[in-house]
């Protein structure tokens, strides 16, 4: 039998692109001849974390659509052609199987020449609100796995799989390892940890909202501890600022590079509201305080965020409110045992486990038939 291949295309931040590697390594672990051929953004993050995973990668020169100036969208339309052309040939040489997508500039291009040069086609739609590009590349796609339920608003029901969004493989091992993890960020088990985390580029609204709350958190009477990931931006700010509390029991860097520690060690976190962070955070059963981006499409970290307020299984504070709110508020759930319990509860019962090998299951569906 001829080894299956695959390309697998999205990409542009870590929320599509971990997803997209853990589809990747569960194909691979199932059949470990097969191909797999990453096709993202030429300018874009999976250019640098495919390769890193193993993976070889072909970028297009896409961009998204410019609403602000709206000249500038001849040029966006110009790559647009070119990635179409680009994704063409890709194809044509790589013979696959059959084409994923995750998300992200480069996936509509992707897919749709795939599938009108026959390839089957599936789609991983990751937020609870489905974006213009999928709900296009639907119409010809075989599956569309979902990981929000009432997605029969965007898509065709009878192709709709709910299979949940997959996460780095390393977090499920989290649970149990909080002592470890404390050690790992030099941090006492005898504090609660407050865990904030606002991406890989950093939330300014977020580290804001954290200088502004450092007085109260490290007052004389607080047992509270700090695991701060500023992002690439903002790290300077934070450590010339956090001078001023030498002595303090707070960790902070850009980077985290064990999520699984900093979520084993965290009581309560406060995150953006993308599709990714969400999955993780209802994976590991973990209170949180949701601050959606105000700077996404079709605000979809908003509507990701009511999905879990609705029942009752995290707290929503908006961008334009956190500055006022988001510390008070995250003490004071810190004081909360009860509340904190409730939360982790709630938050449980939204898990999807085993998210890629379901994934995996209905691609093999797709290519044997």
């Amino acid at each position: 039998m001829k080894p299956y291949r695959i390309i697998i295309s999205g990409g542009g931040t870590g929320g599509h692109i971990f997803p997209a590697i853990s589809i990747a390594n569960t194909f691979k672990q199932r059949f470990p001849n097969a191909e797999i051929l990453f096709v993202g953004a030429e300018d874009r993050m999976e250019m640098e974390k495919v390769p890193a995973a193993g993976y070889p990668i072909v970028g297009l020169p896409i961009s998204g659509f410019d609403r602000a100036h709206l000249l500038n969208n001849i040029q966006v339309v110009r790559k647009l052609l070119k990635s179409l052309g680009q994704a063409k040939r890709t194809i044509r040489e790589f013979h696959p199987d059959m084409a994923v997508g995750v998300g992200g500039y480069a996936s509509g291009p992707t897919l749709w020449m795939a599938a009108s040069l026959g390839i089957p086609t599936l789609i991983q739609e990751q937020n609870s609100y489905a974006g213009v590009t999928n709900k296009l590349l639907a119409k010809k796609a075989r599956k569309i796995c979902v990981a929000y339920e009432g997605m029969e608003r965007f898509f065709p029901a009878d192709r709709i799989v709910l299979t949940g969004n997959p996460v780095r493989q390393d977090l499920e091992a989290a649970s149990g390892k909080r002592e470890e993890a404390l050690r790992f960020f030099g941090l006492s088990p005898e504090r609660k940890t407050l865990l904030v985390v606002g991406g890989s580029l950093g939330a300014r609204t977020i580290n804001r909202s954290v200088e502004k709350g450092l007085d109260k958190l490290f007052a004389a009477d607080s047992d509270v501890q700090l695991i701060w990931q500023t992002g690439r931006y903002y790290q300077e700010e934070a450590l010339k600022l956090l001078k001023a509390y030498r002595g303090m029991p707070v960790w902070c860097s850009d980077f985290i590079t064990r999520m699984d520690y900093a979520y084993a060690a965290a009581d309560l976190v406060v995150s953006r509201a993308g599709a990714s962070s969400i999955s993780e955070l209802c994976l590991l059963q973990k209170p949180v305080i949701l601050v959606p981006s105000p700077n996404v499409a079709e605000d979809h970290q908003t509507k990701n965020a009511r999905a879990l307020v609705e029942k009752d299984a995290a707290v929503l504070i908006p961008d334009a409110e956190a500055l006022e709110r988001l510390m008070p508020t995250a003490l004071e759930l810190l004081g909360d045992n009860e509340r904190l319990r409730a939360l982790g509860e709630h938050i449980a019962t939204l898990a999807q486990h085993r998210s890629a090998e379901r994934i995996v299951d209905e691609m093999v569906r797709i290519i044997e038939k």
